[in-house]
């Protein structure tokens, strides 16, 4: 039996209950995959798991990603698959005007070799362009059916507020885990208040809570994880950060899963309306993730796992890279642009 399906947000956006993150198979993480390997990697999680939620981003290589994820899905069923990617950083930062909201949009189209792009997402908000223009020519896009639907990524709560007064955002991507958990406070209460999808990605803290402190040793000297982006990561916090890891593993144990599983499950169980994207490019922590679907969590249990991983713990920031640089960021008063 594969992944359940439900709807992402409220505007009938249907996928798996657990998505795939396919950004590592061609950045970040050390050296590029063979790309046959991941393309029988997509088709397992697709046809085998019914994992059919796929994201990917243009500044994913940049685009080798979507190429992948393209070749991945021309021998599949269009239908069969939603797919998710992402517009915005550029290697000269952010940008949300209307002319390369649309430029992106045609580049990503022709990279996926699709009609359409399931949900499109802006990857970081334009603190120079105001939310409204950006949208504005999203919901260009949607009326053209190049986006079926919309989201956004990394955007703070008055932002989304902002968003979907002029186009419905479907729904917004963040980091949210066990050890990322500040988007709590408002931004997951806006979401919901609004009926949007919520989409957490790094949902095993980039693999820590799969592993514990392990993940660091067997990582490529060009992983951006291995050259301090990380700092929860790094030798100095990693130390202290492996006591929650071995709280999971003892009451994974009891439960006969793995911790990963069991920081999985905790996400899932956060709402029907929560859609976490793990990545790999490995077939065991493939199936092991769509493992954690199985994981039922009673009320005091789940209290127990947030027990165990206190987040006023957690020795370290959140990565140092464009995510906390322009976490929440606002963009500018739509008077300001019009003026």
């Amino acid at each position: 039996m594969g992944a359940p399906r439900v709807k992402l947000g409220s505007q009938g956006l249907e996928v798996s209950q657990q998505g795939l993150g396919c950004m590592g198979m061609s950045a970040f993480y050390g050296t590029r995959k063979p790309e046959s390997e991941m393309i029988d990697l997509i088709h397992k999680a697709v046809n085998d798991l019914g994992i059919t939620f796929l994201d990917t981003a243009d500044v994913y290589g940049p685009h080798t990603n979507e190429i992948l994820v393209g070749k991945a899905i021309s021998s599949l069923r269009r239908e069969s698959v939603q797919v998710a990617t992402k517009f915005g950083i550029t290697s000269q930062g952010i940008r949300g005007d209307p002319a390369y909201v649309r430029e992106s949009c045609l580049g990503s189209l022709e990279r996926l070799g699709v009609d359409y792009i399931d949900l499109y997402y802006q990857h970081r908000v334009d603190t120079r362009v105001p939310i409204e223009i950006t949208v504005g020519e999203m919901k260009k896009l949607v009326e053209e059916g190049k986006v079926k639907y919309i989201g956004l990524s990394e955007a703070s709560a008055s932002d989304i507020r902002r968003a979907h007064a002029v186009h419905p955002v479907t729904a917004v991507q963040l980091e949210w885990s066990l050890w990322t958990r500040d988007v709590e406070e408002d931004v997951i209460p806006t979401c919901r208040e609004l009926g949007i999808g919520i989409v957490p990605y790094s949902p095993l803290g980039r693999g820590f809570f799969s592993i514990g402190k392990k993940i660091m040793e067997d990582l490529p000297a060009n992983d951006f994880r291995k050259v301090g982006n990380d700092p929860r990561l790094m030798p100095e916090h990693i130390e202290k950060n492996a006591a929650f890891y071995n709280k999971l593993l003892e009451m994974s144990t009891s439960k006969n899963c793995s911790p990963g599983q069991l920081a999985l499950a905790w996400l899932q169980h956060q709402g029907r309306d929560v859609v976490p994207i793990p990545g790999t490019t490995k077939l065991k922590n493939l199936q092991e993730n769509a493992g954690a679907l199985a994981v039922e969590l009673s009320e005091q249990e789940l209290r127990a796992i947030e027990d165990a991983v206190p987040i006023v713990s957690i020795s370290g920031e959140r990565k140092k890279d464009m995510s906390l640089t322009w976490r929440f960021a606002s963009s500018p008063p739509l008077e300001k642009w019009e003026q």
